[in-house]
């Protein structure tokens, strides 16, 4: 399947004085796969190193980090390693499994013979065992569970399609229904597939939702597995229970994420640390309130006032009763349609590196689901799962200086004064 990160490992390929790469992400968003393509596709000689799949390679990074080193250490102890100056690629994949490796990134980036990529998510990573970080010497990169746009390439929507539906956006013209209704059917396939490589591949492959849906299940257990053996021990409870809330976070008509719904008189205190951890695993985003809603929004946020939502839009559908990928399909479901468009919505902002903000005064009824630099202007977004009207944004933008709004919801481009309506999918293009 296509993926979008291919392009930015091929540009610092291309660098004339590259770092090494550091890719981070949660577990099976396709890391390894499209990493391991680049290297056997790109390079005349590539090295594959697996610290989960072979604990042994760790002996590797015991001794001296000197490069002539490693490389001596990697050409006895893995299997037909080709290792030429200028022309070598070296994966390290799970990194997290091997501290002393993560270290070694400086050398290597140091001594340029060999371009390395290390990859792994951040569960298990354990800072205390590293004896030093390659602070300056590391081109850290994000990667992504699959986004709609990689979801549309992947049930054979061409980009050519995709670029005539986005011309509508840019000309601000209608787009013809039977367009627009074939694009919904698409984004609620989304919002119950999701962007798990594995998930996608199985729907593309078997067009059969039930197969799709246990295959993010295990993944949803395998998460739970990976909190088990790899958060700090003071953690693993309060961080399974944290993931567990989530659907019920979202359930709330104020989606503010209250401490109560883990656990009776639960506190920041007791969790905090917790959430922290979801989010630096990937399997997590916060949304902040920022008050004022106003740039630069990181200067104006309201830390203890936030809003979490699932990285991957299908994992969370995953975690909900059976029967609901059948309502979402169907376009039946009525009470908690509105969370699952307003965490789709966030699921593509994240991956556009979008951080996630909300506004909602203090005493106010009225929020804003989210706010975004959208032509260097700060920018209130409201999801609507259907197409009601929006007045939390409407009462906003009459009493104050914000150039427009946009309004996402099932309907088709519009205006009215400084309201901009969307179809929910057009926020894909919202990227400028």
């Amino acid at each position: 399947m296509q993926r979008k990160f291919y392009n930015i490992l091929l540009n610092w390929k291309n660098k004339a004085d590259k770092l090494c790469m550091l890719v981070r992400g949660a577990r099976q968003i396709g890391k390894t796969y499209i990493i391991d393509l680049f290297g056997r596709t790109e390079y005349e000689n590539y090295v594959y190193i697996n610290f989960e799949e072979n604990p042994s390679y760790k002996d590797i990074f015991s001794g001296d980090l000197d490069v002539n080193t490693l490389t001596a250490e990697i050409s006895l102890r893995v299997k037909d390693a080709h290792l030429v100056g200028g022309k070598t690629l070296i994966f390290l994949d799970e990194i997290q499994n091997c501290p002393q490796a993560r270290t070694a990134l400086k050398f290597f980036s140091m001594d340029k013979r060999y371009d390395v990529i290390a990859s792994g998510s951040l569960l298990g990573l354990n800072y205390k065992d590293v004896s030093s970080y390659p602070v300056g010497y590391v081109q850290e990169e994000k990667m992504h569970s699959m986004d709609f746009e990689e979801f549309l390439w992947a049930l054979g929507v061409s980009q050519e399609t995709i670029n005539y539906i986005r011309s509508f956006y840019e000309n601000s013209k209608k787009i013809p229904d039977a367009t627009h209704k074939k694009m919904m059917e698409y984004l609620r396939q989304y919002a119950v597939i999701g962007g798990m490589p594995q998930a996608v591949q199985s729907f593309v492959s078997e067009h059969n939702y039930q197969t799709a849906l246990k295959l993010q299940r295990n993944i949803l257990l395998n998460y739970q597995n990976d909190i088990a053996k790899y958060a700090p021990v003071s953690e693993k409870t309060k961080a399974r229970e944290c993931f567990l809330s989530i659907p019920r976070q979202l359930a709330k008509e104020n989606r503010k994420f209250q401490y109560g719904i883990v656990e009776e008189k639960g506190s920041a205190r007791k969790f905090a640390g917790s959430l922290m951890w979801l989010y630096d695993a990937g399997i997590i985003d916060f949304c902040y309130n920022i008050n004022p809603p106003a740039l630069p929004f990181a200067g104006n946020v309201v830390s203890s006032c936030f809003k979490i939502y699932m990285h991957d839009i299908g994992l969370l559908c995953a975690m909900l009763d059976d029967g609901t990928q059948k309502d979402i399909i169907d376009d039946t479901l009525k009470i908690y349609k509105g969370a699952i468009y307003e965490n789709l919505i966030a699921d593509i902002f994240s991956k556009m590196e979008k951080p996630l903000y909300y506004y909602k005064k203090e005493n106010s009824q009225g929020e804003i689901d989210f706010f975004i630099r959208y032509k260097d202007n700060a920018t209130p977004i409201e999801v609507k799962s259907g197409n009601k009207g929006t007045s939390s944004m409407d009462n906003l933008l009459k009493k104050s200086e914000f150039p427009y709004g946009i309004k996402l919801c099932n309907g088709n481009i519009g205006f009215a004064g400084k309201k901009i309506t969307l179809p929910l999918y057009c926020a894909m293009f919202l990227d400028e």
